[in-house]
């Protein structure tokens, strides 16, 4: 049996895709292979393989123990994005910037979920051999469809009319995420429900609090921002949504995204590079806030063109479901466990 240490605070801070990344893979190996690996989590006894989720400074110490045997490291995020969300001091960001690297550099193997970032980390100093691409994923037995009379009760409870038009978006409030020109929609849709369902996950140290604070404060009253939800109610707002919109200036592979595929909810997004070879081939894209609102416009008057990005959206959700990639994830470990041996 293999022994995996997993090594993670991600749940520490909640409304963070992060955590959903960690939840999931936790519930794939645990239902699917409890008889081949031994999955500890943040203990430092000896093992095959120590797989590390998020770079606490405890975490980085263990990394110099023999008994971490190979040593695998997710990038969730590189310099570029932890700059575009959070609010730091100059000396406070070299520094913080300069020990992810450090972090990565100390591991035998890293995992991206986006292959658009193994350039990025080669830009770094970190060589392309070490890097691995495994797509995100979200679980059926969490994300998936409800009936037409399902969905109409549950909006029925939350306040929605059979004939809203309604856009969902989520993730952390912060400049990033578009968040800003998801409130302009609101304010030019009046006759459109919009919901965003995430918080301020860092508090004062996210990038634009004060000002998003007062926006989300002074939202249009077609607007509702829930706070941070649970993911058991997520997937209520994903079927309630006729669409779902993340309007994100930059991502790695949003969780959000794919809990939206699994449930079969169309999905538009801004329009970037990133997104090409993982999201675009699925979703609707625009290139800028007005773009997103005559594409919104479109939608709502052409059921058959949404019903068309419906189908794409389970499209996705085949590409990305646990199914597919339980057997990536169980050759991904095999293979690290044997390497370390050597």
């Amino acid at each position: 049996m293999i022994v995996i240490n997993m090594f993670s605070s991600a749940n520490k801070v909640a409304g963070q895709g992060v955590g959903a990344v960690y939840t999931e893979l936790m519930g794939l190996l645990k239902h699917d292979f409890a008889n081949e690996f031994r999955i500890n989590v943040n203990r430092y006894t000896r093992s095959d393989i120590s797989h590390y989720h998020t770079i606490d400074p405890r975490f980085y110490a263990s990394t110099f123990s023999k008994k971490r045997g190979r040593k695998i490291g997710f990038v969730h995020f590189v310099p570029s994005t932890l700059d575009a969300s959070l609010k730091l001091p100059r000396i406070a960001r070299w520094t913080l910037d300069k020990y992810t690297l450090a972090f990565y550099k100390r591991m035998d193997e890293l995992v991206v979920v986006n292959p658009n970032f193994i350039p990025k980390l080669e830009a770094y100093g970190i060589s392309p051999q070490k890097v691995t691409y495994i797509p995100n994923f979200v679980s059926q037995r969490t994300f998936h469809p409800v009936s037409t009379e399902k969905r109409q009760a549950l909006r029925h409870t939350n306040g929605f009319k059979p004939s809203d038009f309604v856009i969902f978006g989520a993730g952390q409030v912060q400049d990033r995420k578009g968040v800003g020109d998801f409130i302009k929609l609101a304010q030019q849709n009046p006759d459109f429900r919009f919901v965003w369902a995430g918080g301020f996950s860092f508090g004062r140290i996210t990038e634009g609090y004060e000002r998003l604070k007062q926006a989300v404060a002074n939202a249009p009253a077609n607007l509702d921002f829930t706070g941070i939800m649970p993911r058991e109610t997520m997937i209520d707002y994903y079927n309630m949504a006729d669409l779902f919109l993340l309007p994100s200036f930059e991502e790695l592979f949003p969780m959000s995204v794919l809990e939206a595929f699994a449930t079969d909810t169309p999905v538009m997004v801004r329009d970037l590079e990133l997104y090409q070879q993982i999201i675009t081939p699925y979703a609707i894209t625009a290139v800028d806030v007005d773009d997103m609102q005559a594409r919104i416009r479109a939608l709502a008057d052409d059921r058959e063109l949404l019903a068309t990005y419906a189908a794409k959206s389970h499209q996705a959700a085949q590409v990305y479901a646990e199914r597919r990639l339980e057997k990536i994830w169980h050759d991904f470990y095999v293979q690290q466990a044997a390497l370390g041996k050597q």
